[in-house]
């Protein structure tokens, strides 16, 4: 299945072919790509270095904790998610480790790193979908994760299924088309919402 976008001006292939897909085949990931994938992330961004990402990851294959995570996502999620080889729960840290004051760029910070991680996975052929239906509160208590980090998101990755041999709800929207608002509609120039004069 090809799902590239078609961008309005020349971006890099890895926009263009990276997607969220629904249905995930078999295939394992290798241990050294998805090592390769969190060091992407790793070298992400952040306000002061402060590097407030933090993720937890389970393997399909590890049957305990994989289902301890994905009892940590809302219903509508977990039955698409559980059939991905790869599960991630997407941490932040609140404040900064260095004077204990609150990190407002926290949440951006773990979404730069994600996004990192996606643009690797898309250059090794792998998929990620990044999901916000979680249940934060029983992520916390099942991993013990402390205060003053929090659970934002979850993501899957994986390669792609096979659509013939998954739902056909779940492939039926891993087939729709793919828009974007176009760039007039959110890059505004000396007012608000005036699209600015280079477009």
């Amino acid at each position: 299945m090809r799902r590239e976008a078609i961008a309005d001006f020349q971006v890099h292939e890895l926009i263009t072919k990276r997607w969220s897909p629904y249905l995930y085949g078999a295939r394992e990931v290798a241990r050294e790509d998805l090592c390769s994938l969190f060091e992407a992330s790793r070298w992400a961004a952040s306000s002061f270095n402060e590097q407030p990402w933090n993720y937890i990851i389970a393997r399909r294959s590890e049957t305990e904790e994989f289902e301890k995570l994905v009892s940590c996502l809302v219903d509508a999620n977990q039955q698409w998610a559980s059939q991905a080889p790869i599960l991630v729960l997407c941490v932040a840290r609140m404040n900064f480790s260095r004077n204990g004051k609150p990190n407002k760029t926290a949440t951006h910070d773990l979404g730069l790193a994600t996004a990192n991680l996606c643009f690797e996975a898309t250059a090794r052929g792998l998929y990620v979908h990044q999901m916000a239906g979680i249940l934060p509160s029983k992520a916390k208590q099942l991993f013990r994760i402390p205060d003053p980090f929090e659970p934002f998101t979850a993501m899957t990755i994986g390669y792609l299924g096979n659509p013939s041999q998954g739902s056909a709800e779940f492939a039926s929207r891993d087939q729709g088309e793919r828009t974007r608002k176009p760039l007039g509609e959110f890059t505004f120039g000396a007012e608000w919402q005036k699209p600015a004069e280079w477009l």
